[in-house]
């Protein structure tokens, strides 16, 4: 069975600060707690990562997984799909990077996720790991390009 959730939150950052900072993916395990390695695969004509291998903790054990990115015709939104996994058969999401009209130095950061693992887990394990992969993604996210925006 496949978990969705959608999160958002606000960055006291520009959108194109927050994009870059999530396509600066050999960076990520600098602010990403579980994130242990990330390799870039391949690229695209323009230089953008397309296939990015990582290494991260996961349920008291480590996992490795490659994700394929979109990144399509508007340059607020990141989009990515699950090429290999040994614990997930999906994990598949996108963030969006809006800017705040009444703040243009915010960005509001929405993150949306679809989950499935390939082994069984009780509905409880299942939530905890969603939320930390969701904290990952905004509360590690924000703390590090705040910090960057300084």
């Amino acid at each position: 069975m496949v978990d969705q959730t959608t999160e958002q939150t606000t960055v006291m950052a520009t959108p194109d600060a927050c994009y870059e900072a999530a396509v600066d993916f050999e960076r990520y395990p600098e602010w990403a707690t579980d994130v242990k390695m990330a390799r870039i695969l391949s690229r695209d004509d323009d230089g953008r990562a397309v296939d990015v291998e990582f290494r991260a903790a996961a349920m008291g054990r480590s996992t490795t997984y490659t994700l394929r990115y979109f990144y399509g015709s508007n340059p607020r939104r990141l989009a990515w799909r699950l090429q290999r996994g040994d614990v997930t058969r999906r994990l598949d999401g996108e963030y969006e990077f809006l800017p705040v009209a009444s703040d243009p130095g915010s960005c509001e950061v929405v993150y949306h996720l679809a989950v499935d693992l390939s082994v069984p887990l009780p509905g409880f394990v299942k939530r905890r790991a969603e939320a930390r992969i969701v904290r990952t993604a905004l509360e590690d996210f924000t703390r590090y390009v705040e910090s960057r925006a300084g």
